[in-house]
């Protein structure tokens, strides 16, 4: 009878396991990409009764596991673009102070004031840096300061969509303007002027503000001479124009830059015409752009972190890196949603959204828990009519010991 006694209490041990499991899951149930866990149960090993061949009695319960759920909990959309979820397999890799790395589904991040990505306890995220030729370098802090800047680049093309009135008199003009950049970013007005000579016939000069410079020179001469056909088509100049910019303002000087007009190939792009209709300009391009101060950042689905600049540029420059395991299961629990590797789980598989079985990335969203909270009440409900039911066997078991005691009297 005794033994039964302690059947009974290993029961309740087991069961108020699985009930601080169960009560654990459901604290939970709002932890960003929390794993809920579910308990299994062993049997005690039998004491074999006397004369029995092939059986024995059991000696109760004991806790055989408590093992994690991998399943994918619910993504929730949020308006910051550096929350992060996985969508598949995977760890963000987030490393302290100390760069030890720990690795996490849990995906809100957010800069600190220096610059580097941080989720809430302040262990940085770690991404692979993208050079400027868009190659991948070394695993590193995501690191982005408030204060950069991407450099100036000058204008080294323009083209122009004009079209010069083929009614135009002798002594009629049409002005228009074109913004370059030079080396050190500065925006400089190109002022082009067209001057009609005859019948289908033009002369073109430019000229910029005196006080950043000058003169402008076209093909190494003052001007050029602009012609079209019968069908408005531009015959003059026969090919793209060299245009000199010099500067007085600091910046690199001569400053060259090429009037586009025609393709690789040498066919007129159509840029230039000499129609019957008033002089007018429909579009107007160049290639540099001033020096711009780092706006924001986006983050797309194979983890790529963009820098967006105020002139405009989008400089990616870095890949977020992630983490595979052989077994999930042997991960190590660390507290603050973060896991550690250990001999169970195998060493880290280290990749890039969308590499081998990693997942991809979600920008702008986080993963929610995965705990089914009418699944844990079932749960709840049958764990503790297990409890109630050992406690009956150790009642019982008193009782029957309290009359086998009495007995005696």
């Amino acid at each position: 009878m005794i033994s039964s006694l302690f059947a009974g209490i290993s029961g309740l041990n087991a069961n108020a396991s699985a009930m601080a499991v169960i009560g654990d899951n459901i604290a939970n149930v709002n932890t960003v990409a929390f794993k809920g866990n579910s308990s299994s149960f062993a049997n005690v090993l039998s004491a074999s009764m006397e004369g029995s061949a092939n059986g024995g009695v059991g000696r109760g319960v004991e806790t055989w596991g408590i093992n994690p759920e991998w399943s994918q909990g619910s993504l929730e959309n949020t308006g910051s673009p550096t929350d992060l979820s996985i969508s598949g397999n995977g760890f963000f890799v987030v490393d302290d102070n100390s760069g030890t790395p720990y690795y996490s589904r849990a995906g809100q991040f957010n800069f600190d004031k220096l610059g580097y990505l941080v989720n809430p306890d302040g262990l940085k995220l770690q991404g692979y840096e993208i050079d400027d030729s868009g190659n991948m370098g070394n695993l590193s802090d995501i690191y982005i300061p408030g204060e950069r800047m991407t450099p100036p680049s000058p204008s080294t093309e323009f083209s122009l969509d004009v079209n010069l009135d083929g009614n135009a008199s002798i002594g009629d003009t049409y002005n228009t303007s074109q913004t370059i950049y030079d080396s050190l970013g500065n925006a400089i007005s190109l002022a082009l002027t067209y001057t009609n000579t005859g019948p289908g016939q033009w002369n073109c000069t430019v000229s910029i503000p005196a006080a950043v410079g000058g003169p402008v020179t076209l093909n190494g001469a003052a001007s050029i001479p602009i012609t079209f056909d019968a069908n408005g088509d531009l015959t003059s100049p026969a090919a793209d124009v060299s245009v000199s910019v010099s500067l007085t303002n600091g910046a690199n000087s001569p400053q060259m830059i090429t009037w586009d007009l025609y393709d690789a190939s040498g066919t007129n792009l159509g840029d230039m015409t000499g129609y019957a209709s008033p002089s007018s300009i429909t579009f107007a391009y160049q290639d540099g752009y001033p020096a711009g101060r780092l706006q924001n950042i986006s983050v797309d689905e194979d983890g790529i972190v963009t820098a967006l600049y105020s002139n405009g540029e989008m400089t990616p420059v870095y890949q977020i890196a992630l983490a595979d395991f052989p077994s999930y299961y042997g991960l190590r629990k660390m507290g603050g949603n973060l896991y550690s590797e250990s001999l169970s789980s195998g060493q880290a598989l280290m990749g890039v959204a969308g590499n081998g079985r990693l997942g991809s990335i979600n920008p702008s969203t986080i993963e929610m828990s995965n705990v089914d909270l009418a699944k844990e009440f079932v749960k709840m409900i049958t764990t503790q009519r297990a409890f109630q039911a050992n406690s009956k066997v150790i009642t019982a078991s008193d009782e029957i010991l309290t009359e086998l005691i009495n007995i005696k009297r």
